[in-house]
């Protein structure tokens, strides 16, 4: 139907054109030519002075011998012909059905471009075009044909749970006979909830490669418009839409944005969404059955959503697409590799085991990177070592060679990653040291990463302790060398993530003593988003600082005496950092206990040549705290 209405469009346009033309030429005629009376034609005529004569019905041309154009009309019944050939005058007769049909056409056509054009806007103001003016009323949801780039399930990994969720669902509208001979009905919506990047928008487009059945797809700010009452009508279209091709799948990405509770923040609620979201219930789940229509979601903000929107009924299933755990993690990098060329030495586990956290788009992301660094220095395929370097980009940032540090920044900032590591190596329950490096990346003059053997679903207090610790270890390493008149701005990152671990520890997770086991925080949703407050008295305040404190404290104080028991390996590894900059794996244990690392510089992108390293016997022990010759060194916040 558009392309009807678009071709009768510009149809009319050419021939309204057209007649603009022949009007405008009929005009520059009419102008050129000037008019004589028919007496003074014949005097002409008898005085031979007429040289040529163009008849056209009434209207009579004259050209005469000076070259002088006249135009006169000729009257009814006049005979004219004999008597112009008689003076031997040219006589010109043009056919008048020609000249008839584009007087017709000019006088009728104007009237007819005005009416075309009335009933063009008359449509379109009815909702003849969802493109228009008054069209904005109309749904916005594409029908999803994914004719190139088709994604199934089994591009989808990692979330083995919530795609066994789907497969039944699409295997429903497959066979519907299969579940409702025991009296099974097919589910009205499934409500995809998950963290950014976990693969919600992927699970959706597999749904619609795998089911065979039309999916509509629209994001819920496409509902909402300045004018109110306009996202209830888009509701209403969708849902006419869908009926129309059901059975169907209709996904709504970001259904927070018009799915938030009613009656929530100043004000009371924006009255255009909650019209809308109460059209969206009735339409979802009211006196009319929507049969064969099944509404898929995506959202990560669960928790402002309205209740009657969870109810079942309306979205019957909510699916958890949670960040995948180490087995998902290597089987998304397996997925995302698939194009790309490994190394032999690359090991997908020994991958996904250093990205704990990673969610699918940054599995994804981290892949991409290593392609791009391989292919930066040419080579023929990606390596363990490009992974590598690309997570440290990607966690922290890309490294920054191009800063100028002195030689007693560099020394103080190896002690502190010395620090934080031989602290990690010798708390318990605490994540493998996997590497310490001095190279700057992000904010940081240097980085301590560690690698945890397994994915932990929960944080016991022997844990937390050695985390505080570890975490205390670097600003500890800088008091004990450099003496505490010579201690840094570097820890300030690291006294941030203590102060926040310790409060968790103390007022949300039960940890102290004194406190017990209260929850003393409370989140509440407002018009700026969840906020969290305390739900504590002054009193408990004031003890929840004095827990905080002491453990911060005595996270410091044990810190430093591991730091004291074992000066001999903080020692070693931070002249080691001073020498190869970044130490990782059996090479940094190996310093540690005073032996030089097998490889060469871990910073070098050159291969490896077989030349020995560099021997560590000549580097000179500290065995007691010193200072440097220039204190007060203030170096960017450090991990």
């Amino acid at each position: 139907m558009g392309n009807a209405r678009n071709i009768a469009f510009w149809v009319v346009l050419f021939l309204l054109i057209l007649a603009l033309f022949n009007l405008f030429g009929n005009g520059q005629s009419t102008m050129n030519s000037r008019t004589l009376s028919y007496s003074d034609f014949l005097a002409k005529v008898d005085a031979n002075e007429v040289s040529a004569v163009v008849i056209d019905g009434e209207q009579v041309q004259v050209q005469t011998k000076d070259g002088t154009t006249w135009v006169t009309i000729k009257p009814e019944g006049e005979e004219l012909v004999e008597r112009l050939i008689e003076k031997d005058i040219s006589v010109k007769a043009e056919r008048q059905e020609q000249s008839g049909f584009f007087s017709v056409l000019s006088l009728w056509l104007p009237f007819l471009v005005l009416i075309g054009i009335w009933i063009f806007f008359m449509n379109r103001m009815q909702g003849g075009g969802r493109g228009g003016a008054m069209g904005f009323g109309k749904s916005r949801a594409k029908l999803l044909t994914e004719k190139h780039g088709r994604v199934t399930f089994d591009d989808v990994a990692g979330i083995d749970e919530a795609k066994e969720e789907l497969e039944e669902i699409v295997e429903f509208l497959r066979n519907p006979q299969k579940f409702s001979r025991l009296g099974g009905k097919i589910p009205k919506g499934a409500l995809l909830v998950g963290p950014p990047g976990t693969g919600k928008t992927l699970l959706a487009r597999a749904i619609a490669g795998e089911a065979g059945v039309p999916f509509f797809t629209i994001s819920g700010s496409d509902f909402v418009e300045m004018f109110v009452g306009v996202g209830a009508s888009r509701v209403r279209d969708m849902f006419e839409q869908a009926k129309k091709n059901a059975p169907c799948i209709v996904f709504i990405d970001e259904i927070d944005a018009v799915g938030r509770s009613r009656g929530v923040g100043y004000g009371g609620g924006n009255d255009e969404r909650e019209q809308t979201l109460n059209q969206l219930l009735v339409e979802m789940d009211g006196f009319e059955a929507n049969e064969g229509i099944i509404i898929v979601a995506a959202t990560n903000r669960p928790d402002v959503l309205d209740p009657a929107l969870l109810r079942p009924g309306r979205f019957d299933r909510q699916v958890q697409v949670p960040n995948p755990d180490i087995k998902g993690r290597e089987k998304i990098l397996g997925v995302h590799a698939r194009k790309v060329p490994l190394g032999p030495d690359v090991d997908l586990r020994i991958i996904a085991r250093g990205t704990p956290g990673f969610s699918g788009a940054d599995l994804a992301n981290l892949v991409n990177e290593a392609a791009l660094l391989a292919a930066r220095v040419g080579k023929r395929f990606v390596t363990l070592d490009d992974f590598e370097k690309a997570k440290d980009k990607v966690m922290m940032g890309p490294e920054r060679r191009s800063m100028v540090m002195t030689e007693d920044e560099k020394k103080l900032t190896a002690y502190h990653e010395a620090g934080h590591a031989i602290v990690g190596i010798h708390v318990p329950q605490h994540d493998p040291v996997h590497k310490v490096t001095i190279i700057p990346r992000g904010r940081a003059l240097g980085v301590t990463f560690y690698l945890p053997e397994r994915d932990k679903l929960s944080l016991t207090r022997e844990a937390a302790l050695s985390k505080l610790a570890s975490a205390m270890g670097g600003k500890a390493a800088e008091e004990l060398v450099f003496g505490p008149e010579n201690v840094t701005n570097g820890a300030y990152s690291d006294i941030q993530h203590v102060t926040n671990l310790a409060t968790a520890m103390v007022s949300q997770w039960g940890m102290s003593d004194k406190l017990g086991n209260i929850n003393y925080t409370a989140t509440q949703e407002s018009f700026l988003g969840a906020q969290s407050s305390w739900n504590a008295s002054a009193e408990s305040r004031e003890l929840i600082d004095q827990e905080v404190r002491r453990l911060v404290d005595e996270a410091y104080d044990r810190a430093k005496k591991i730091l004291k028991d074992h000066w001999d390996e903080m020692e070693n590894l931070a002249q080691g950092l001073l020498e190869f900059e970044t130490l990782t794996g059996e090479d940094m244990m190996r310093v540690i206990r005073g032996d030089a690392p097998k490889s060469g510089d871990d910073s070098d992108d050159s291969p490896d040549t077989g030349s020995p390293a560099p021997s560590l016997t000549a580097i000179p022990k500290t065995k007691k705290p010193k200072t440097p010759k220039g204190g007060g060194l203030e170096p960017e916040p450090s991990a």
